[in-house]
């Protein structure tokens, strides 16, 4: 049977959040910090469980990117995904990563992160990949998630309607959060926060 390994990105792969990184590299430094001060509440409301992960991460998105060109934002994510994360990369994590694809293992990244950047690096690894996806309308982002933020149950969810978990006896899975408990409930070979 052949094996199964599953990685979160954001914080397992690399060592920063790339949702965070992406803003700061479409906008620039100013207007990133000027953003999270006027969200603030919000983030804070987050961070006191009154609002969810995925309302958050509506609103960050629809502050920075509603109404901005799909096309130029795919362009934007494919030059981050070249540029700057390749040098977020963990070493060791990057390692243990084509260990697995040497040994033939099915690789899949499992990401909050949108489709939109970290497709690209997942593509050039040759890799599958599991990620949030954002709306467009009429060609433009909405600053909605389109179906469900890939967090938490979610990835459980998302992994199970594209394989079938019975078909692999040895489940390695990476992660560093809560939104990867679950996931890591799927392994047997659990790896929380070892690089």
């Amino acid at each position: 049977m052949r094996k199964l390994a599953l990685f979160d990105f954001d914080g397992t792969l690399t060592t920063k959040d790339t949702f965070i990184e992406f803003i700061k590299f479409y906008r620039g430094a100013f207007k990133f910090y000027l953003g999270f001060m006027l969200l603030a509440p919000i983030l804070i409301l987050y961070k006191l469980k009154v609002i969810p992960n995925w309302r958050a991460k509506e609103y960050v998105i629809t502050y920075f990117f509603k109404g901005e060109s799909i096309a130029h934002f795919n362009e934007k994510g494919r030059a981050f995904a070249e540029e700057f994360i390749p040098g977020m990369v963990r070493k060791k994590a990057l390692d243990k990563f084509n260990q697995h694809i040497a040994q033939g293992d099915l690789v899949m990244i499992v990401s909050a992160s949108a489709v939109n950047w970290v497709k690209p690096w997942a593509d050039k690894n040759g890799v599958e990949l599991i990620a949030t996806n954002l709306e467009t309308k009429n060609n433009r982002l909405t600053g909605r998630i389109l179906g469900r933020n890939c967090y938490g149950s979610e990835k459980v969810s998302r992994i199970g309607s594209q394989i079938d978990i019975r078909d692999y006896s040895d489940i390695h899975v990476y992660g560093d959060s809560r939104g990867d408990k679950e996931m890591l409930e799927l392994a047997t070979h659990p790896f929380y926060r070892k690089f």
